[in-house]
């Protein structure tokens, strides 16, 4: 159905230009919108014209005319004058709302379309047969952004980035559950992944000035078929995750940008445990104090620089140099150790997704 909004915008357009009286009434007789300003009610009248076989009816100095939809009444309209160029007047209000009805009922069918790709609940036969009758290319290239709001049921946030793309018809903007927006973009020859990161941070950069809504963007990779788009939309999904697990400090997450974090999330748990015992025997990177994991965190940053991090740290070289002993000591690993450092990086990273992994259970 046409928003209240969208009905009353366009009968005040077609009132400035026809200086006409209009009321949109739905099939109860109940005012949808409307530029009377009586505020009479013609609800027992447009009821008894409902029942009626006539498609248009003169009563009380207001023409009355019905709104089809595939033969299917949807609305009452009313023109206020006996004239013959209201009665004109009428036909044209007619005839430009069952064109809005067409249009968002293919809105409607496309967002539909679109939302049974990304979930992969369409036969193959029926995406390309589908694609075609709502006059979607199929073989251009597109791929698929997730943008997670703050809020859940943010519509503010939905429509704000359906602005951005308002004038680009061959992008579509849906959403498959409460929190996440979902566009997937088609792509111009010349656009690569720097491309769509840019887009990535307009985004952001609107979402976080217009509506004041903090958000995370995620894209997966360039699809070239229109049946691709579900993987695209899957990977984007993934790079969400991993981006929450292991890169929180990043607002925009790219899926051929994931790194070992992409490895570690396909990890089953049970093997994920095995590692971490074996690793730490039993103990837990949580059990470390606060110093040790500030020390360890700053040495990695400055890839294993003892120098710098002491630096950085504001303590003397040996200080670092004995937490590093106490740390090798109590877990059998010398972070000076490339093969060592490494181990134990990983295996932060496995302590990071099985401790986001039972926050969802």
């Amino acid at each position: 159905m046409i928003s209240n909004q969208i009905l009353q915008s366009t009968i005040d357009g077609l009132k400035a230009i026809t200086k006409t009286d209009i009321s949109v009434l739905d099939t109860e007789g109940k005012t949808l919108a409307t530029t009377l300003t009586d505020n009479v009610s013609y609800e027992e009248e447009a009821a008894a014209f409902v029942e009626s076989p006539a498609d248009s009816q003169v009563l009380q100095g207001i023409q009355f005319f019905k709104v089809f939809d595939d033969h299917q009444l949807e609305y009452v309209i009313l023109a206020k004058g006996e004239s013959e160029s209201v009665f004109m007047i009428g036909k044209l209000i007619v005839f430009q709302i069952q064109n809005l009805l067409v249009a968002y009922k293919e809105r409607y069918d496309k967002d539909n379309f679109i939302k049974n790709l990304l979930l992969d609940n369409l036969l193959l036969v029926d995406i390309y047969n589908r694609a075609k009758k709502l006059h979607i290319e199929t073989d251009v290239r597109r791929v698929v952004y997730i943008i997670e709001t703050k809020n859940e049921k943010d519509g503010n946030a939905l429509e704000a980035v359906r602005s951005l793309f308002a004038g680009k018809s061959k992008d579509f903007i849906t959403a498959v559950d409460e929190k996440n927006i979902i566009l997937v973009k088609e792509l111009k020859p010349n656009e690569n992944y720097e491309s769509l990161n840019e887009t990535a941070k307009v985004i952001l950069d609107m979402l976080n000035t217009e509506v004041m809504s903090q958000a995370h963007v995620a894209y997966g990779t360039i699809v070239n078929e229109i049946k691709e788009v579900s993987r695209s939309y899957k990977e984007a999904k993934m790079a969400l995750d991993v981006g929450k697990i292991f890169y929180s400090n990043r607002n925009v997450v790219a899926y051929n940008n994931l790194g070992i974090g992409r490895l570690i999330y396909q990890l089953p748990m049970p093997l994920c445990k095995m590692f971490i015992k074996e690793i730490f025997e039993g103990k837990s990177p949580d059990n470390f104090d606060e110093e040790t994991l500030a020390t360890i965190n700053k040495f990695f940053e400055n890839s294993l620089n003892v120098s710098e991090t002491s630096r950085q740290l504001y303590i003397h070289r040996n200080t670092l140099v004995y937490r590093l002993d106490k740390l090798q000591k109590s877990t059998g690993l010398d972070l000076r150790v490339f093969e060592d450092a490494i181990t134990f990086k990983i295996a932060l990273m496995v302590v990071k997704y099985m401790k986001y992994m039972e926050s969802l259970d």
